[in-house]
């Protein structure tokens, strides 16, 4: 067993021993003025601050790096169930709903997804349905054609704020480009039971057979009280702001494919 070490506190006299000396051999003082020394640990000391903090940054890193591989495995998963429901929800905007392959129907009824730009033009083919992902500009316009029952139907993206968070939804159209077919809405984080019911069937169902464009302006309109029944929806009572959200989602994002509407709408009627 290694000798301990005591030192005076008087002259810093170092005595090594099994106990400190009687009388320190400098100062004369007793052993009542030595202290053991405290000898160092060997290696890190696991109660010291440093430990805790260099502990908790491995961990950290470890978990961090975990959590990266399995979100890396997850995403293609995550992203084919993102890529359903949003084929979901356009199928819902053509009062197609609760079908046993969502994926198939999808592929069965929309035709294809242009890319268009605001002078009505078609940029591309296909894509709109990734370009949806993205920020939509005016020089690319996501549109969807849809054929259900031998018609032809126009699919409109669109995005826009409630009261809590983002709104978003799918406007269908008839093969004439300017009545609604019909249509989809849902939310973020509405409040339940008031703004929320955007999302209802209840809602919805009041836009059928609405004008979309009138005089050259996009008339659709969600409004308190609806005094011109061929373009005014009525708003959720109690749901002013999400419902102005919604009215001004409408206006905004149906604007730029007007171009496209009026002149397919001439085509139509020829």
């Amino acid at each position: 067993m290694a000798a301990k070490k005591y030192v005076c506190k008087v002259c810093g006299y170092v005595h090594e021993g099994n106990e400190a000396p009687g009388v320190c051999p400098v100062c004369k003082v007793g052993a009542s003025e030595f202290e053991a020394v405290k000898e160092a640990k060997k290696g890190l000391d696991t109660n010291s601050d440093v430990y805790a903090i260099i502990y908790s940054a491995v961990v950290v890193v470890i978990v961090a790096f975990l959590l990266a591989g399995v979100s890396s495995l997850l995403k293609p998963r995550q992203d084919a169930n993102v890529e359903l429901d949003k084929k979901k929800q356009i199928l819902a905007s053509l009062n197609i709903k609760n079908v046993v392959d969502a994926a198939a129907e999808y592929d069965n009824v929309i035709k294809s997804d242009l890319i268009i730009d605001a002078s009505g033009n078609v940029v591309k083919e296909n894509g709109g349905f990734v370009v949806a992902n993205d920020a939509v500009k005016d020089s690319n316009l996501p549109l969807y054609i849809a054929e259900v029952d031998g018609e032809r139907k126009y699919i409109i993206p669109m995005t826009g704020n409630g009261l809590w968070g983002g709104i978003w939804g799918y406007l269908a159209l008839n093969d004439d480009c300017n009545t609604v077919y019909g249509v989809y809405f849902s939310h973020a984080s509405e409040t339940p039971g008031l703004g929320a019911e955007i999302a209802s069937d209840k809602f919805q169902s009041r836009f059928p057979g609405k004008e979309v464009v009138k005089d050259g302006e996009v008339a659709l309109s969600v409004v308190k009280k609806v005094q011109n029944d061929a373009v005014e929806v009525n708003a959720i009572s109690g749901a002013t702001i999400t419902c102005n959200g919604v009215n001004a989602m409408l206006h905004d994002k149906i604007a730029p494919y007007k171009a496209y509407l009026m002149s397919n709408a001439n085509v139509e009627s020829k």
